[in-house]
Protein backbone atom coordinates (compact mmCIF):
# COMPACT_ATOMS: atom_id res chain seq x y z
CA UNK A 1 0.00 0.00 0.00
CA UNK A 2 1.07 3.73 -1.45
CA UNK A 3 2.32 6.36 1.48
CA UNK A 4 1.36 9.59 1.73
CA UNK A 5 4.43 12.31 0.68
CA UNK A 6 5.25 15.82 1.08
CA UNK A 7 6.84 17.78 -1.51
CA UNK A 8 8.45 20.97 -0.42
CA UNK A 9 8.85 23.75 -2.86
CA UNK A 10 11.30 26.59 -2.15
CA UNK A 11 11.85 28.91 -4.72
CA UNK A 12 12.59 32.61 -5.96
CA UNK A 13 10.21 34.12 -8.14
CA UNK A 14 12.33 34.82 -11.88
CA UNK A 15 9.55 35.68 -14.05
CA UNK A 16 6.37 36.56 -12.59
CA UNK A 17 4.43 36.16 -15.78
CA UNK A 18 5.65 32.54 -16.50
CA UNK A 19 4.79 31.47 -12.96
CA UNK A 20 1.44 33.35 -13.06
CA UNK A 21 0.61 31.14 -16.04
CA UNK A 22 1.34 28.10 -14.17
CA UNK A 23 -0.23 28.71 -11.26
CA UNK A 24 -3.49 29.35 -12.52
CA UNK A 25 -3.13 25.71 -13.96
CA UNK A 26 -1.39 24.09 -11.55
CA UNK A 27 -3.55 23.97 -8.64
CA UNK A 28 -6.32 22.35 -10.47
CA UNK A 29 -3.69 19.82 -12.26
CA UNK A 30 -2.61 18.85 -8.54
CA UNK A 31 -5.71 17.99 -7.07
CA UNK A 32 -6.65 15.48 -10.10
CA UNK A 33 -3.11 13.71 -10.05
CA UNK A 34 -3.68 13.39 -6.22
CA UNK A 35 -2.27 16.71 -4.40
CA UNK A 36 -3.40 18.94 -2.44
CA UNK A 37 -1.66 21.74 -1.20
CA UNK A 38 -0.97 22.04 2.57
CA UNK A 39 0.38 24.98 2.98
CA UNK A 40 1.54 28.23 1.35
CA UNK A 41 4.53 30.57 2.72
CA UNK A 42 6.85 33.82 2.43
CA UNK A 43 9.56 33.69 3.55
CA UNK A 44 10.18 35.85 6.71
CA UNK A 45 13.40 35.36 8.52
CA UNK A 46 16.50 32.65 8.74
CA UNK A 47 16.14 31.43 12.52
CA UNK A 48 18.91 28.88 11.69
CA UNK A 49 20.33 26.89 9.32
CA UNK A 50 22.66 27.42 6.39
CA UNK A 51 19.90 27.01 3.52
CA UNK A 52 20.13 30.19 1.50
CA UNK A 53 16.70 31.43 1.65
CA UNK A 54 13.74 31.52 -1.12
CA UNK A 55 10.90 33.82 -1.27
CA UNK A 56 8.19 31.03 -1.68
CA UNK A 57 7.22 27.75 0.23
CA UNK A 58 4.84 25.33 -1.01
CA UNK A 59 4.41 22.50 1.04
CA UNK A 60 2.12 19.68 -1.24
CA UNK A 61 0.94 16.51 0.10
CA UNK A 62 0.34 13.38 -2.13
CA UNK A 63 -1.23 10.40 -2.10
CA UNK A 64 1.40 8.25 -2.72
CA UNK A 65 5.03 9.02 -4.44
CA UNK A 66 3.12 7.61 -7.66
CA UNK A 67 0.54 10.20 -7.64
CA UNK A 68 3.40 12.91 -7.09
CA UNK A 69 5.28 11.21 -10.40
CA UNK A 70 2.42 10.94 -11.79
CA UNK A 71 1.86 14.81 -11.86
CA UNK A 72 5.65 15.54 -13.14
CA UNK A 73 5.85 12.73 -15.83
CA UNK A 74 2.30 13.50 -17.24
CA UNK A 75 3.18 14.27 -21.01
CA UNK A 76 -0.23 16.73 -21.15
CA UNK A 77 1.23 18.45 -18.75
CA UNK A 78 4.77 19.23 -20.35
CA UNK A 79 3.45 23.11 -21.48
CA UNK A 80 2.55 23.51 -17.73
CA UNK A 81 5.97 22.37 -16.02
CA UNK A 82 7.64 24.54 -18.69
CA UNK A 83 6.03 27.60 -17.22
CA UNK A 84 7.21 26.66 -13.87
CA UNK A 85 10.56 25.97 -14.65
CA UNK A 86 11.11 29.52 -15.96
CA UNK A 87 9.05 31.45 -13.87
CA UNK A 88 10.80 29.87 -10.46
CA UNK A 89 14.44 30.42 -9.80
CA UNK A 90 16.54 28.71 -7.05
CA UNK A 91 14.19 25.93 -6.92
CA UNK A 92 14.54 23.09 -3.99
CA UNK A 93 12.02 20.19 -4.76
CA UNK A 94 12.57 17.73 -1.70
CA UNK A 95 10.11 14.80 -0.95
CA UNK A 96 9.62 13.47 2.76
CA UNK A 97 7.44 10.54 3.51
CA UNK A 98 4.40 11.05 5.79
CA UNK A 99 4.98 10.19 9.21
CA UNK A 100 2.35 10.00 12.43
CA UNK A 101 5.70 10.50 14.75
CA UNK A 102 9.03 10.25 14.85
CA UNK A 103 9.59 7.01 16.48
CA UNK A 104 10.76 5.15 12.65
CA UNK A 105 13.70 7.65 12.48
CA UNK A 106 14.47 7.72 16.41
CA UNK A 107 14.63 3.96 17.16
CA UNK A 108 16.93 3.57 13.40
CA UNK A 109 20.64 2.37 14.24
CA UNK A 110 23.33 4.97 14.12
CA UNK A 111 25.97 3.98 11.39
Amino acid sequence: MSQPIYALNLFNIADRDEYLAYSRRSAREVQAHGGRVVALGKFREAASGEIEPRAVLILVEWASKEAFDSYRNDPKLADLHRHRVKGAGDYIWHLFDKLEDLRPLLSARRE
